[in-house]
């Protein structure tokens, strides 16, 4: 375990995060697919292994990105994942992003936990100032686990995204350090 995992470890009694191996490929495409988490985000296209190893490669590896799995304590079951994309290390600022991909681990509070993990580490280690996330106005599980973490709703701030023909609203929520 290294030292960043250590200090995340330590956060919660129910999960923890480790940062992402390229071993989950095959697990994180399986929960983007997820119709449940796949309806939850603005890009909604099929997953692919080949196109995630290339997220990898052009995103997490040159540090514009940093995404960790989320782990319950006790068993060590991965049954998630959380990240920062886009980070702006010169402005400090960054986006956030979490989805539980294990159906049977939504409304345990991991959602909330690791969102607080993602934002310490974001403040902490990467020495951010701001973290902002977009969700779909609809999605109240997602929006109420990220107040829970010290994120706030940006009023009057959203856009409007065409998914299948239908508009749907994407709010914009922050945390600052």
């Amino acid at each position: 375990m290294n030292h960043v995992e250590e200090k995340l470890l330590e956060k919660s009694e129910t999960i923890y995060l480790r940062l992402m191996e390229v071993s989950d490929t095959e697990k994180i495409v399986e929960w983007r697919n997820n119709p449940r988490v796949r309806n939850n985000f603005i890009y909604q296209k099929p997953f692919t292994i080949e196109g995630h190893l290339n997220w990898i490669h052009t995103q997490i590896e040159p540090g514009h990105v940093v995404q960790f799995v989320i782990c319950e304590k006790k068993s060590g079951r991965a049954v998630g994942s959380t990240y920062l994309r886009d980070i702006d290390r010169e402005n400090g600022h960054a986006e956030y992003g979490m989805f539980i991909g294990e159906d049977d681990a939504v409304g345990k509070g991991y959602g909330t936990q690791s969102a607080k993990d993602t934002l310490a580490y974001a403040f902490g280690e990467l020495g951010l100032k701001s973290v902002f996330m977009r969700v779909f106005e609809d999605n109240m599980s997602s929006r109420k686990s990220c107040e829970k973490a010290g994120f706030k709703l940006q009023e009057g701030k959203y856009e409007e995204v065409d998914i299948d023909g239908a508009k749907r609203k994407v709010i914009f929520m922050e945390a600052n350090k």
